[in-house]
């Protein structure tokens, strides 16, 4: 808690939130991570793999597009 009131902690917190976070609130209200799809462990943890997958392919495409302009 100390380190988050240093001004090297509040600039990692502040690069946390428009990361990190960000992510999760993409996956939640973009890819229907909100509510799990399936019943049972092993279905929702597909679905969660299958959204983070769904993600990082965007990422990807997203990368390489900037690299081919």
């Amino acid at each position: 808690r100390r380190f988050m009131k240093t001004e090297k902690g509040k600039r990692y917190y502040k690069r946390r939130k428009e990361t990190v976070e960000r992510i999760f609130a993409d996956a939640k209200e973009l890819h229907g991570l909100r509510y799990a799809h399936c019943r049972g462990l092993h279905l929702v943890q597909m679905q969660c793999l299958m959204t983070a997958t769904a993600q990082n392919i965007k990422k990807i495409a997203t990368k390489l597009s900037k690299v081919q302009e």
